[in-house]
């Protein structure tokens, strides 16, 4: 079970890796500003291999269906929840295993294992006793994702099956607020990818190889 506690008081979009020297030094995917990304060439959206291009369309889905999220609790903030707010927070739920999971699953399989071999090579990596990279980085916040939103779907769930109706707006206002971590990790971690993480895929991989993960 997660401690809402630890989640309020922990930055789940930030994870450094370990450094030789306490001299302060910023990861590329830990940039002073989130979205502010590193020094890296921009290459444009056409320039991306197909297979990039696929993601990174799949993004946009993602990115629409949270924007959808983002007013259903802007509702409920403002007006309370109702059996057509229920339903469409279902749905949302639903689009988060069909489409978010699915895409983060599509990545695990395809893309990040032969990029992780890729950053490691190139020396793109933390420098601690365990070397860290961009992958080790997404991948983590696949599973803070997954924990994340499994905490706000019972929240919502509890919230109609309390009896006490203080219990009640508690719970909800706890729904709320993990509801708007949810869709800042999301829409953050969808940004690095696009902006950071796909950028390296494109310069470290081959056609060739891309044209491999595709088949």
């Amino acid at each position: 079970m997660i401690e809402l506690k630890v989640i309020n008081q922990s930055d789940p979009l930030k994870r450094k890796a370990e450094k030789q020297t306490e001299q302060e030094e910023f990861s590329p995917m830990d940039p002073p500003d989130a979205y502010s990304p590193p020094n890296l060439e921009a290459i444009p959206y056409e320039e991306m291999h197909p297979f990039l291009q696929q993601l990174m369309d799949e993004h946009k889905t993602c990115i629409k269906g949270l924007d959808d999220f983002e007013a259903i609790l802007l509702h409920i903030q403002e007006k309370g929840l109702d059996r057509e707010v229920n339903g469409k927070l279902s749905q949302f739920f639903e689009f988060f295993d069909n489409n978010i999971v699915k895409h983060n699953q599509k990545e695990e399989k395809d893309l990040f294992p032969l990029l992780q071999q890729k950053l490691m090579e190139s020396g793109e990596h933390g420098h601690g006793l365990t070397p860290v990279t961009a992958v080790d980085m997404l991948e983590d916040d696949h599973i803070k994702v997954i924990q994340l939103a499994a905490v706000v779907f019972n929240f919502f769930g509890l919230v109609m099956r309390l009896p006490d109706a203080n219990s009640r707006l508690v719970v909800l206002d706890a729904a709320l607020e993990q509801g708007k971590v949810l869709i800042e990790m999301l829409r953050l971690h969808i940004f690095r990818e696009d902006n950071i993480v796909f950028v390296q895929a494109q310069q470290l991989i081959s056609a060739e190889e891309f044209e491999a993960m595709a088949g």
